[in-house]
């Protein structure tokens, strides 16, 4: 059981991504980033009595309360990894869907549920699985990695340009004490990159931490290709991402996969959130949607 009342996370899109993803009614559509169920809420209003949603997240606690929102006899909610979508998608759908959906990065619901360490003003200890149930955690990579490895994944991940200085000063602050707590380490960063506009100095290196414990390149490129084998011919994947880094990663995978004549790409730019939407939800404002048609 949640110990309070869980922040429910506004779907990004949710009128543009009913009208590209959804082309059959009476289809089988797959939510492979269910959260807290927005979108598969409204996925599945879009949906007549025979159409089938498929709802996966690697976040039991977030499948929890998207289970407790939509109570719909036409969902089947599912724990699962980007890297066993193809599989659970045979399972279940015998691989043969009408559209895959996938809303990345972190929501608000891990953002600001209790004991999940994602967020840099948190006072809880460092964690960041989305997974709760997994064993690698921000606060083993933070206080075991080497002051190399820090300095790559935060450079790699996180773009951050004063990666080697907050590596070196992660492992030198951890000499004395280990760090333990999110607001830690977000002083730390601050102290070293200090405070310009309104981007919080921790945002990179918190960003990086996170793809780092929870495999999350890996795990999108795997994710992305069990889709399309599970698409039928006109179906659709639709991927909405949030940095650069998802968004190459999807590009690239959608370039391969035209040339290849396995899809044909339906955004030759990504479509973005309307200035009304960034006003009412501020988190949308990065967003960026690519959509691709099976043939």
């Amino acid at each position: 059981m949640l110990e309070v009342e869980p922040v429910i996370h506004n779907p990004v899109m949710p009128e543009e991504v009913i009208l590209f993803l959804i082309t059959n009614k009476k289809g089988l559509y797959v939510d492979a980033t269910t959260g807290t169920g927005g979108h598969s809420k409204r996925i599945l209003e879009a949906l007549d009595s025979q159409g089938r949603l498929l709802s996966i997240d690697r976040d039991p606690l977030a499948l929890s309360v998207a289970g407790s929102r939509c109570k719909d006899d036409r969902q089947i909610l599912l724990k699962g990894r980007f890297s066993e979508l193809g599989e659970i998608i045979h399972r279940n759908y015998q691989g043969e869907v009408d559209g895959v959906l996938f809303d990345l990065g972190v929501s608000m619901f891990q953002l600001k549920s209790p004991k999940r360490g994602f967020s840099f003003t948190s006072p809880e200890r460092l964690d960041m699985r989305m997974d709760t149930e997994q064993g690698l955690d921000a606060y083993e990579v933070v206080n075991s990695y080497t002051e190399q490895a820090l300095e790559e994944l935060i450079r790699n991940y996180g773009e951050e340009p004063k990666s080697k200085r907050i590596a070196r000063a992660i492992v030198e602050r951890r000499k004395r004490k280990a760090i333990e707590y999110c607001s830690e380490l977000s002083d730390l960063i601050s102290s070293i990159t200090g405070f310009h506009g309104r981007t919080h100095p921790a945002t990179r290196t918190f960003q990086a931490l996170r793809m780092e414990v929870n495999g999350e390149i890996k795990e999108l490129r795997a994710g992305l290709e069990g889709a399309l084998r599970g698409l039928k011919r006109g179906g659709r994947l639709c991927v909405i991402s949030y940095h650069s880094l998802e968004d190459r990663e999807v590009k690239k995978l959608f370039r391969e996969s035209e040339r290849a004549s396995i899809v044909k790409i339906m955004t030759k730019k990504p479509i973005r959130p309307s200035e009304e939407e960034i006003r009412h939800n501020r988190a949308s404002r990065s967003a960026k949607m690519r959509i691709c048609e099976r043939l």
